[in-house]
């Protein structure tokens, strides 16, 4: 296989048919029937399941987009490396919601200044799912909290997140010693490390909540524990941007777990100057 063919597979994968990729990539479309056809031939296998003038991915061509994906991915990242050492290109990353909403706007907004060349992306998830585009490739680097493992990444530490337990305003004492805990928790879905800490917690009261209510964003989140839906756990810099603080109460947890680092992750061997741009641009702002 060439670069060129995985480069016309993967135009007709996003276009949805050889007409527009024909028109993205300034081709005849006998040209890419023909080169589509020619992989095929390469491989031994039907990349597409051919319906009239519709085409849908086989699950070889299934296969093969990811492998095209990363390959594509990685010689940009050649072609990067071997330039002059400038931050250009596109720079995919990774951010929990709490670090995007809370820590993110201000250096991202310098990033963009600075070096106008790179085109920014920025996409939330959890830890897991962040960790698995890095490795993918379809991210270039994620800020995450652990645990992730070392072997597939190189890290940076950024920084370091105060956490706590909030309830309704008035709530009694939860994390005082006795305090029973109370029934239902507001969390992300699994894979959140915050939702994990608070489990946590209980399996150390030798309890469980009887019912974990999910939510997708922060601030439905904290409005739900605001009319008393139950008890979350989020770092404390969140609190600044909901207008309805003076509603919750805050309880501290003991001193060793009311901690979580999070770190800037990125495929180990994969340092790029646009990562060594955000990296310095990210350590001032911790």
């Amino acid at each position: 296989m060439e670069l060129s063919d995985l480069v016309i597979f993967k135009a007709v994968v996003e276009a949805g048919g050889v007409t527009r990729a024909a028109e993205r990539l300034h081709r005849v479309q006998s040209n890419i029937t023909t080169r589509i056809r020619q992989l095929e031939e390469k491989l031994g296998t039907p990349l597409f399941i051919r319906e009239g003038k519709r085409l849908h991915l086989s699950p070889a061509g299934q296969v093969l987009l990811d492998y095209a994906q990363r390959l594509l991915a990685l010689a940009d990242e050649a072609r990067d490396a071997v330039r002059d050492g400038q931050p250009r290109g596109t720079l995919v990353l990774g951010a929990m919601e709490s670090t995007s909403a809370v820590r993110l706007p201000g250096p991202l907004s310098d990033f963009v200044r600075l070096y106008p060349e790179v085109k920014l992306a920025l996409k939330t998830g959890n830890p897991q799912q962040l960790a698995a585009a890095v490795l993918a490739g379809t991210m270039d680097a994620a800020l995450v909290t652990g645990p992730i493992a070392d072997g597939p990444f190189e890290r940076e530490p950024v920084y370091s997140e105060e956490l706590v337990i909030v309830a309704s305003a008035g709530h009694a004492a939860i994390t005082a010693k006795g305090a029973e805990p109370p029934r239902n928790i507001v969390a992300f879905e699994q894979g959140c490390p915050h939702r994990a800490r608070l489990e946590q917690w209980y399996a150390g009261k030798n309890s469980r909540p009887a019912q974990t209510i999910e939510i997708t964003s922060y601030h439905a989140m904290l409005g739900c524990v605001v009319v008393g839906m139950g008890i979350s756990l989020v770092p404390l810099s969140v609190l600044a941007t909901f207008p309805e603080r003076a509603r919750l109460s805050v309880h501290a947890l003991p001193p060793g777990s009311d901690r979580a680092q999070t770190e800037l992750i990125w495929r180990k061997g994969a340092m790029s100057p646009k990562i060594k741009a955000l990296v310095q641009v990210l350590k001032p702002s911790a």
